[in-house]
Order: C-alpha cells, then sequence, then structure tokens
C-alpha cells in the first residue's frame, strides 16, 4: 500500500489516534502499516503542555476505527519480536507466552477469542 493509495481510502474516513511517538518511530510505524495493508496517516501530535517543554517532538499515527484491532496486533508484533532479539525476555516469559497462544483478534470488532462455529463470539462475524 502505497502513500496515493492510502490517501483516496480515508479522504473520507473518520480517523482516531493510535499512539504518539518520537518522528523516527512513528514513520517506521507508519511504513509496517502499510506493508501489513492497514492504511494510517502522520500528523503532528499535541504538546505534552509543559511550558518548559523539552520532549521529543512527536507524532501521531492515526488509522479508522475498524483497524484499530490490526494496529495494536501490529504493535505488540513489534514490542515482542524487540524484546526477544534485545534477549529482555525469553519465548516463556509471562508477557509474551499469551501472545503466542492467543486467537488473532476479530477484524470487525477486536475481540480475542476462540471462535464458535466460525463465528466471533462478540459481534457474530463469520470468519470461517
Amino acid at each position: 500500500m502505497d502513500h496515493e493509495e492510502v490517501e483516496r481510502i480515508l479522504e473520507d474516513a473518520e480517523v482516531v489516534a493510535c499512539l504518539q511517538a518520537p518522528l523516527l518511530e512513528a514513520k517506521e510505524l507508519r511504513d509496517a502499516c502499510l506493508e501489513a495493508d492497514i492504511p494510517v496517516l502522520l500528523d503532528r501530535a499535541d504538546c505534552c503542555g509543559s511550558q518548559a517543554c523539552d520532549c521529543a517532538p512527536k507524532l501521531g499515527l492515526y488509522a479508522r476505527t475498524e483497524d484499530l484491532p490490526r494496529v495494536a496486533a501490529l504493535v505488540r508484533r513489534r514490542w515482542r519480536e524487540l524484546a526477544l532479539r534485545e534477549g529482555t525476555i525469553t519465548e516463556d516469559h509471562e508477557s509474551v507466552a499469551p501472545l503466542v497462544a492467543a486467537e488473532p483478534p476479530c477484524p470487525a470488532c477486536g475481540t480475542v477469542a476462540p471462535l464458535v462455529n466460525g463465528a466471533c463470539t462478540d459481534c457474530g462475524l463469520q470468519l470461517e
């Protein structure tokens, strides 16, 4: 997915802030989302509000509400991969063990639970 396609998809869509990050991290997350076909935009984020603000400039990552579960799953995967690569945790650590075994989130409502008769237990979307 490229920037022109994202602009076309999100032209009339309502977007919400997913997260704030320093410039380089925000661009990396945006690129990872686009690679995963999740349309997102970057825009200036609000300052922390301190009068003597010395915090680094931040960007906000914005997506459609229905894409928030996919963005969250992408961020969790990236965090897990980073923590494992850096040796901060191991595969059996309690903070990542649920991610390994967890069901993928429902694309409609974001519920993470086993399917019942091939459908989401929360919204009923038929997935199988």
